[in-house]
């Protein structure tokens, strides 16, 4: 369970990086919304501390459990399902005593350490029919139990995170191009006929937010307002930006027009208050968080670890990608936190937990070379 680790080995870099794109979202959310600056820094703290803990666990004897891992996943899910809080039409929050959370969002650390030990385990096999059909069915269940919530966005992330998960697994790059080249147009297909008004596929909300981004025009006071006014948020900071909690009346956040700015919308207030310098300082971490995580996944000493390491590096630089993507108006509007900046305290907690095992899987790295 625990091992003999040198205090060299760990990933000081890491955890800067971290902590650094942490500070500047507790900053943001007091500019945003600055009840919930408190609750941030306790996310924060509270994140920090386990990922220090998780990163002393040997994270081969913690994906041993995997089967336990996977079952668990799916009971949450199946629970919000059956006993969740209806929150904007959707179904995404299972309260377990006094402890509110968002099983969707641990899901994806779950589903990151149960693959990194199935595909290690049937390394061999992996470019074999029977084998992914069965890595295919296994995330296919959880997935659709994410999808009926309904959590576009999510399962959006999920999809992406099964492409990274297979890749860093070793799937054959043959195989990977056969299936895009028969995805990319049955994707195309599948949402050519889910726009149609007579089609269930996606929710009228789903729907709307799509059509929304094609045509911004037509559904500027709706589905389009909130991306419009970011828009104008981030390009009203300019190169330097406002100010922190400035008092300007020019100002789109203190005209109360940015809806969900601490969270979905977080990289708005960044833009308008710290200018074009504070986004890009803000995109920089992110992908050097990811790069670090990558660059975590090279060294280390087993297939799983590379899996867990590829694929937290993957999840950071995605959904970093769709939230500032939806802000500045080049994707449809999903509603995604930003890693580490949004407030949204499972997101936080989860993500800071599995940079633990990444660290974790650095820390083995060295002493497997030894």
């Amino acid at each position: 369970m625990f091992r003999k680790y040198r205090v060299r080995d760990f990933d000081f870099k890491l955890v800067l990086l971290i902590l650094l794109l942490s500070a500047i979202g507790v900053i943001t959310i007091g500019s945003a919304e600055e009840a919930l600056l408190t609750r941030q820094l306790a996310g924060v703290v509270a994140g920090v501390f386990l990922m220090i803990v998780i990163s002393l666990f040997d994270y081969t004897w913690v994906i041993k459990m995997n089967w336990l891992i996977y079952v668990l996943n799916l009971v949450l899910l199946v629970a919000v399902w059956q006993f969740g809080e209806e929150t904007k039409g959707a179904t995404r929050w299972l309260k377990i005593g006094g402890l509110q959370f968002q099983p969707s969002e641990t899901a994806k650390i779950m589903l990151i350490l149960f693959f990194a030990q199935f595909i290690m385990k049937h390394r061999k096999k992996l470019n074999t029919v029977g084998i992914i059909s069965c890595c295919v069915a296994m995330y296919a269940l959880p997935w659709l139990l994410v999808w009926e919530q309904p959590d576009l966005s999510t399962s959006m992330v999920l999809l992406v995170m099964f492409c990274v998960i297979m890749f860093a697994g070793g799937i054959s790059l043959k195989l990977v191009f056969a299936v895009l080249a028969v995805a990319i147009p049955a994707v195309a297909i599948v949402i050519s006929l889910a726009l149609q008004p007579d089609n269930d596929f996606l929710t009228d909300s789903q729907r709307n937010r799509i059509l929304a981004f094609v045509n911004p025009e037509e559904y500027k006071t709706t589905y389009a307002y909130q991306q419009l006014n970011s828009v104008t948020a981030i390009a009203s900071g300019q190169l330097e930006g406002k100010g922190y909690k400035n008092n300007k009346i020019t100002s789109v956040k203190n005209g109360n027009f940015l809806s969900e700015a601490e969270n979905d919308f977080i990289f708005s207030v960044i833009g308008e208050e710290f200018g074009f310098k504070g986004s890009v300082t803000v995109i920089v971490l992110l992908y050097a968080i990811s790069l670090e995580c990558i660059s975590v996944a090279r060294k280390a000493k087993d297939l799983a670890g590379t899996i867990i390491a590829a694929s937290m590096g993957g999840l950071v630089a995605v959904q970093g990608f769709f939230n500032i993507g939806v802000a500045t108006f080049i994707l449809p509007n999903t509603g995604l936190t930003l890693p580490f900046v949004s407030y949204g305290l499972t997101s936080l907690i989860s993500l800071f937990m599995g940079m633990g095992f990444v660290l974790n899987v650095r820390l083995q790295a060295k002493r497997a070379k030894q």
